[in-house]
């Protein structure tokens, strides 16, 4: 363990951080954090996560984790760093790390929130008169949390292993090429995340449970956060990549969304004005009187 621990040079340690390119992290960090709130309470709100991917959530959750231990595995030696330079320095020298990792948390939070508002009439399918079965949904859905929980434990399994027994990226291929692929296979997942909840969404032609202000904070925050991780030390391509591509879907989404959103506000006021109430009102009892010609009997 001491390889990982003990054999940085100090002198390797960055200390004279950009005041710019720092400001662009910590705002950036802090954009991630909020932005992701409001697709955590629309669920919440509306008690439903239905409309959600669960093939979206998916993609997305194996994505990121790939893309945080990219980072964490690349960036080893700026946390090593950390015990010869100020709490300051150390703070800024890892705010690539810092960013990914409330990225990984407050996705994978949406994917526990889907599982915990699942709608309870999607869960089960009736089978003759009294019974019922799991619906194939909740069935995938199930299989999908399962695979992101093992996926996670097999990444950071591998990743402590070639950390502690290997080396570091920046001194062993092993461990470099073990980040690169991760941060490959995050970018092959991320170019393809947001197909499935784009079909979903198409076809259901209705927001559902997804966030609009969510993605209008993150679509354009994604090619900034691309700017943030390409400037920090250690980074490669693979690392920002990820996020590139992943804005341009998610601003594809966005514009669906808004297109759904405002047709449904037209049918809903078109519904409003053509519906016709029967409210009695001064001239009900003038209507309804009978005329000259009607005859009344006793």
């Amino acid at each position: 363990m001491d390889r990982i621990l003990f054999d940085i040079d100090p002198k390797d340690c960055r200390t004279d951080n950009n005041f710019l390119e720092v400001f662009i992290a910590v705002f950036i960090a802090l954009g991630l954090l909020i932005s992701y709130l409001p697709q955590h309470y629309r669920i919440i709100s509306i008690k439903s996560s239905e409309g959600i991917s669960p093939w979206f959530l998916l993609l997305g959750a194996v994505s990121m984790t790939c893309s945080f231990f990219n980072i964490l595995i690349l960036q080893i030696p700026q946390l090593e760093c950390c015990k010869y330079v100020s709490s300051r320095v150390c703070f800024e020298n890892t705010l690539g790390v810092t960013q990914l990792t409330i990225q990984w948390f407050m996705f994978t939070m949406i994917l526990i929130l889907f599982m915990a508002y699942f709608p309870q009439y999607r869960k089960y399918i009736p089978i003759g008169i009294d019974g019922f079965a799991l619906s194939k949904e909740w069935i995938v859905s199930l299989y999908v949390t399962a695979f992101v929980a093992l996926h996670f434990i097999f990444t950071l399994a591998i990743s402590a292993y070639l950390l502690i027994f290997v080396g570091k990226a920046d001194e062993h291929d092993t461990t470099k090429y073990w980040a690169d692929a991760l941060g490959i296979i995050s970018l092959i997942l991320a170019s393809v995340q947001y197909l499935p909840q784009i079909w979903r969404t198409w076809e259901r032609k209705t927001v559902g449970a997804l966030s609009i202000p969510m993605m209008l904070v993150q679509t354009p925050g994604s090619f900034l956060f691309v700017y943030s991780l390409a400037t920090r030390e250690g980074t490669r391509w693979t690392t920002w990549i990820v996020f590139l591509i992943t804005g341009c879907l998610q601003g594809t989404l966005l514009i669906m969304c808004i297109c759904w959103y405002f047709r449904e506000e037209q049918e809903d006021k078109f519904i409003e004005e053509n519906v016709i109430i029967d409210v009695p009102n001064e001239r009900t009892a003038l209507l309804n009187t009978p005329n000259d010609s009607d005859e009344i009997i006793l």
